[in-house]
């Protein structure tokens, strides 16, 4: 068993930047128009404030289960749970889905940034440089990786909260009337859509090992995924204030059209896109950044290899994964397929607490 060193220990103020980072990533340019898709009418935010509940609801599941197997992570205690080889087996889908996911979050970057920023740049020379940053901070270990998240949190919370408010001038409340017009079935409708918002935490799988007080994990599910649901019920409301349900589903990425939608003369800055795009490549960094290590530590524990050969390892396999999307419907599709696999695969967190309370677990 792979013991935690006091260089790689976290406290609970870390673990919870860093569910907090890796929740907030694309969905902050998408959810707006990928709920109103299911939900058709303006309660869009009903459902993500449900779809966080049962967010909360399964992290403290996980949190329990990593509880009763101290200074493992799920790579190592799953084995005691289900035995070796189905163990293992699971260990290696959580690994893909790791990686798969890390591979998303990298071409939505390219992909956005290709288009609002960097317009003419093939993908690869945007992706690159990004990719090999991250492996950059990963081999200074968890601990490097907390310290720089805990940077980039207030700093891409204070610029948001200014941009997105800064947009009230095109704000009309009309646009999110009336409340539950419909009853409350549409609003069950986007529930589904809302869990690939909100994955995240799954990490608490292998944080609770790290952390220095592991009993806190519960307490870090409650204030990370509870913030999320605040920042991203924002954004729905007043995106869908500002361009109505109609704007909404008639543009690919909504909150990006939100900001560019208004300009306030006078300023050293007239058109505040730049600015929410900064925010969101941070946000993205971080979400690569921490499924990437996942997705090596789990290699490195299956195999008892150190990380780093993981890590140099995953990078070719996470470029490949990127290139494989070619158009916007084929990266959706991605994230669609992504997100039925967290479905079925966190379902079966709770099964593996009731198996190790049988076990009696302390394992």
């Amino acid at each position: 068993m792979m013991m935690t060193s006091s260089k790689e220990q976290i406290t609970t103020t870390q673990a919870t930047v860093i569910l907090i980072n890796y929740i907030l990533a694309s969905g902050i340019l998408t959810l707006p128009r990928v709920i109103t898709e299911k939900v058709k009418t303006p309660d869009g935010w009903i459902s993500v404030i449900l779809g966080g509940l049962i967010a909360i609801l399964m992290g403290i599941i996980m949190v329990k289960l990593s509880q009763q197997y101290p200074n493992k992570t799920f790579y190592q205690y799953s084995q005691d749970i289900v035995g070796k080889w189905v163990g293992w087996l699971l260990s290696l889908i959580f690994i893909v889905y790791f990686f798969s996911l890390s591979a998303y979050e990298v071409k939505v970057l390219g992909e956005v940034t290709s288009f609002y920023l960097l317009e003419g740049t093939p993908i690869w020379a945007i992706i690159i440089p990004f990719m090999w940053i991250g492996l950059y901070l990963l081999l200074g270990g968890l601990n490097s990786v907390a310290r720089l998240y805990e940077i980039i949190l207030p700093i891409s919370f204070l610029l948001f909260l200014l941009v997105i408010f800064m947009s009230f001038k095109i704000f009309n409340l009309d646009n999110l009337r009336p409340v539950l017009g419909m009853g409350i079935a549409p609003v069950f409708k986007g529930i589904k859509t809302t869990t690939f918002t909100f994955i995240g935490p799954e990490i608490m799988l292998l944080l609770l090992t790290y952390m220095a007080k592991p009993d806190k994990g519960v307490k870090v599910i409650l204030v990370g995924v509870s913030t999320t649901i605040i920042f991203y019920v924002i954004t729905v409301v007043m995106v869908i204030g500002a361009l109505s349900i109609d704007g909404v589903l008639a543009r690919t990425w909504p909150t990006i059209s939100q900001i560019r939608s208004f300009e306030i003369p006078g300023l050293i800055f007239e058109r505040f896109e730049s600015l929410l795009l900064v925010i969101w490549i941070m946000q993205i960094f971080t979400t690569f950044t921490i499924t990437y290590y996942a997705a090596a530590l789990g290699l490195a524990q299956l195999f008892n290899k150190n990380i780093r050969s993981p890590l140099f390892i995953l990078l070719p396999v996470i470029y490949f994964m990127t290139m494989i999307p070619k158009t916007l419907n084929d990266l959706f599709n991605m994230a669609d397929m992504i997100s039925n696999v967290a479905l079925y695969l966190f379902s079966t967190i709770p099964l593996l607490l009731i198996i190790s309370k049988c076990k009696g677990g302390k394992a």
